[in-house]
């Protein structure tokens, strides 16, 4: 079991989940403060003692002072710039940003550059006023004290930066949008996490694991669910893809193979529930239609009408629209086929881009249904996504285009704006909607 569980790959997947999480920073910031510190004695053994002599220890208090004073005030009112920025931003465009802004890395950075620099100071003082670091070791600590302050001002300049448009609606959305590339890009490059497309469901002699739980499906860790697959000889099939909720005693694996012994069995589903993480919300990680749904609620947000902002809509529309650019089919290509996967005991439900079309379009279409401009650019964005070289891509976009059509030719009263909008279609689609 031990094996399975420190699966390098499984190992380092975690570890990106850990390092977008504020206190891991502030505590690594932290704990390299007071490594730094504990360095100094090690270099001061190597300093000439005339050299060491030419420094009075009251020139690094007085730079101890500095810091331990400052870092307080800034680090408060950093807090404080956050907890608003995280607020309005949760109110005014969506909750669901509230999880992508709290990961944010130079609001991380700059938090833990500061808390970092406020301990190193605090332990320093008490070192000096302890005696452990003397009048005559006080040039080490100095110069060190004077690179942690340029260190700071560095951090405070590269926040004062980013506070210009931190949480501001561009940088949202444009956050949003290229941690779906990013998620999509994953994908691409390791389709279905690297296992088998599940498209035909699963197997009549296959056996189901029920969800001891009932949450979001947040992280799948393929590499150790192959393990398993490989040590109990089986075959491992997730009905559920990341993002989907998941009930309690619902089904979250089937598997196909037996597996004779009781305690064999239970540790096998112990470590099968173990390689999945089952969490009350959504996260971006290893889910691409979570961005594009939040990008949805957005423009959605947007098209209400205390804010009654189409072009907020429109540009989400386009960034929805680049990000579908990149889709392709996650099956074997034929130069792969005698290959087959690298995890080839595993079955992941694919990315549908019927799927992916509602995720990004779908709330738009329905609150600015009446809106011609968005409308327009929505339809020229599914044109566009209709000349995509994957086939499965380009039928969803021609019958998405055509249910958007009939629900805006539906709810827009000017007759003008009707007639506007079909001679900005293709001659088929304006066919298919005004014969029906």
């Amino acid at each position: 079991m031990k094996n399975i569980l420190l699966i390098p790959s499984t190992l380092w997947r975690k570890a990106q989940v850990y390092s977008r999480k504020l206190w891991v920073r502030v505590l690594a910031m932290g704990l390299l403060s007071l490594v730094a510190l504990g360095v100094t004695q090690l270099i001061e053994i190597f300093v000439p003692r005339e050299m060491a002599g030419r420094l009075s220890g009251a020139a690094a208090d007085r730079l101890l002072d500095i810091i331990a004073s400052a870092m307080l005030s800034a680090t408060i009112f950093s807090m404080t710039v956050m907890v608003s920025t995280y607020r309005s931003s949760a109110s005014q465009w969506t909750p669901r940003v509230h999880q992508l802004i709290m990961q944010d890395t130079t609001t991380q950075k700059t938090l833990a550059a500061f808390i970092g620099a406020y301990l190193y100071a605090l332990v320093a003082i008490i070192l000096r006023e302890t005696s452990v670091f003397g009048d005559e070791h006080a040039l080490v600590i100095f110069w060190l004290t004077v690179l942690v302050l340029a260190y700071v001002v560095w951090s405070l300049v590269r926040w004062v930066l980013h506070l210009q448009t931190f949480g501001s609606l561009l940088h949202t959305t444009r956050q949003v949008e290229d941690i779906t590339k990013r998620r999509f890009r994953e994908r691409l490059t390791t389709p279905c996490l690297g296992a088998n497309p599940l498209r035909d469901g699963v197997p009549d002699d296959a056996w189901a694991v029920e969800s001891d739980q009932s949450g979001y499906v947040q992280h799948i860790y393929p590499e150790g669910l192959q393990a398993v697959a490989e040590r109990y000889e089986v075959q491992i099939y997730l009905p559920k893809a990341i993002g989907a909720f998941i009930f309690l005693h619902e089904p979250l694996f089937w598997v196909k193979g037996d597996i004779p012994k009781d305690e064999d069995r239970e540790e096998c589903l112990s470590l099968m529930r173990g390689h999945v993480t089952i969490e009350d919300l959504r996260s971006y990680d290893q889910d691409p239609r979570f961005g594009l749904t939040v990008m949805g609620e957005i423009a959605s947000k947007a098209l209400s009408p205390g804010i009654n902002d189409p072009g907020t809509a429109i540009d989400v529309i386009t960034r929805v629209g680049r990000i579908l650019s990149s889709y392709s089919d996650e099956t074997i290509s034929p130069e792969d086929q005698q290959e087959g996967p690298e995890l080839d005991r595993l079955w992941v439900p694919p990315l549908m881009p019927g799927d992916l079309l509602d995720d990004g379009f779908g709330s738009l279409v329905r609150d600015g249904a009446q809106v011609f401009e968005v409308q327009h650019r929505l339809q020229a964005t599914l044109a566009g996504l209709m000349q995509h070289p994957d086939s499965g891509l380009r039928d969803a976009a021609r019958e998405f285009a055509e249910i958007s059509l009939r629900r805006a030719l539906q709810h827009m009263d000017f007759a003008h704006d009707r007639d506007r909008l079909l001679a900005s279609v293709s001659d088929r689609l304006r066919l298919l909607v005004t014969e029906a």
